[in-house]
Order: C-alpha cells, then sequence, then structure tokens
C-alpha cells in the first residue's frame, strides 16, 4: 500500500528542536506521546485500526500517514494538530481518562486558554506575549511567512501546511495541496472528528464525499459542515488542487 511505502517530509520551521529531516519531526512526537501515554506500538494499531508495522515505520519516518490514520492516532494519544507540528509539549495523561480522548484534547486546550487568560492578567506583557499580538516589528507571531511553514507531507499525496505562526488551542488553519490522484485516506475510508469545517478550493477541482452525497467543488466554492459526517476529499483531475481548511474546536464542556 502507498501509505506503509510513501516518505513522509514534515518541515518544522527555523528554530526547531525537532529533526527537520523526511518524517522524523512527526515520528519522533508521535512516539514520544505514546511512551508518555504507556502505549505499546501494538496496543496502539489494535485501538486505531492500523498495523504495527505501519505506526513503527511512521515514528522511523520511513512512511507517511494519510489524514485518517493521522487523525485517528491524534484522537486515540490525546494530542492536538499543533503538537503533531511541533508547537509546544504534550501534556501529562490524567487517571480515569484512557478511553476519553475528547475530553483530553478539550483539557490540552483549555490549558492553552488559560495560559492567554494568565498574560491578560500580567498587564503590559499581554501586549506582546498573547495569541495575536506581535512580538517584534517584523510581526513575529502574526505573520507567517510562506517559506517557513510548518508542513507534514501525507500518504496519497496530500500535505498539509499550516497557516497560523503559533499555537492555536481553537482552530486548525490549514493550506492543503492534493496532487493529482491525490485522496485524504488509506482505501477511501471517510474521516470523522470533533468541530466545525470550512474548507474553501483556491485552485483546481476537489471531489467531497460529505454523508451520501459527492459533490464536485471548484476553485471558489465553499463548505461548512459538521465533521462528525463522515466525509473524505479526493482529487480526481490531473492538476493539483490546492484549498483552505479552517476546523474551528467547539468546546465540549
Amino acid at each position: 500500500m502507498s501509505s506503509e511505502t510513501s516518505v513522509a517530509e514534515d518541515v518544522l520551521g527555523p528554530g526547531s528542536e525537532e529533526p527537520a529531516g523526511p518524517g522524523l519531526g512527526l515520528g519522533v512526537r508521535l512516539r514520544r506521546v505514546r511512551t508518555e501515554r504507556s502505549l505499546t506500538i501494538r496496543e496502539l494499531a489494535r485501538r486505531t485500526g492500523c498495523s504495527p508495522s505501519l505506526i513503527s515505520q511512521i515514528e522511523r519516518g520511513h512512511s507517511a500517514p494519510s489524514a485518517q490514520v493521522l487523525y485517528a492516532l491524534a484522537n486515540e494519544l490525546r494530542v492536538s494538530l499543533d503538537y503533531l507540528f511541533g508547537f509546544g509539549e504534550v501534556a501529562p495523561a490524567r487517571a480515569g481518562s484512557d478511553h476519553d480522548p475528547a475530553t483530553a484534547v478539550e483539557r490540552d486546550r483549555e490549558s492553552d486558554r488559560e495560559s492567554d487568560r494568565q498574560q491578560r492578567d500580567d498587564g503590559v506583557s499581554y501586549l506582546t506575549n498573547a495569541w495575536g499580538r506581535a512580538k517584534d516589528s517584523s510581526g513575529t507571531g502574526i505573520i507567517q511567512r510562506a517559506q517557513t511553514r510548518r508542513r507534514i507531507e501525507l500518504s496519497s499525496g496530500v500535505r498539509w501546511e499550516r497557516l497560523t505562526p503559533d499555537a492555536d488551542g481553537v482552530v486548525d488553519f490549514l493550506e492543503v495541496v492534493y496532487q493529482p490522484g491525490g485522496h485524504s485516506s488509506d482505501n477511501h475510508k471517510a474521516v470523522r472528528h470533533e468541530g466545525r469545517e470550512y474548507l474553501l478550493i483556491l485552485e483546481g477541482t476537489l471531489h467531497a464525499d460529505i454523508g451520501f452525497e459527492t459533490y464536485a467543488m471548484h476553485a471558489g466554492d465553499s463548505a461548512a459542515f459538521d465533521p462528525l459526517i463522515p466525509h473524505q476529499f479526493r482529487n480526481e483531475t490531473d492538476q493539483m488542487v490546492r484549498a483552505v481548511s479552517f476546523i474551528v474546536q467547539t468546546d465540549n464542556g
């Protein structure tokens, strides 16, 4: 299968402590959090429906996951996409939360929000340290330069490029690139996840399977839907497709 032979490219940007080689940054972070959660590769594979060999290859940077596999791993390991892109550290697991990944992910996001509230209480420091405030005259903290985007190269010809410069506990803001024939999941299996999802097609034609319907989306078309509905995206053309994906993480509490 292509998901077990393709190579993940993970560019973390300047100043990152993670390796910038093929897939090593993503693999290192997945292995780190799996170890923190005291899970074996075999147990994680059982919980996510993946093969142990695929997880091992992803951790070693020898294979790229699909979006479907990456969401499954993130949900089971209770980490956000921010963490997989190299922002911040993973929160330790708490007793009683092993089988409630949604609660744990929301706890991590609430930690981000609490940090922001604490910065507000600090007065002047809030002006330069809070989310959405420039840290210097070059726009650090609010401007994401195209050449330093963090990206994850998924299997089956799909690439995620993060459009936010800092960690964000509320939204996942990405440009998604589909190569000709690229699709979002292994064996064309649909994905489900929490939140609200928005999509804008910048270039090309993308076929979106949402629920029981298929929609051909062209440049300028957009969609807004509940991502708990099974969905997947595929490029059936011989041209590249570029889209902006905006996923709002809703508060389950």
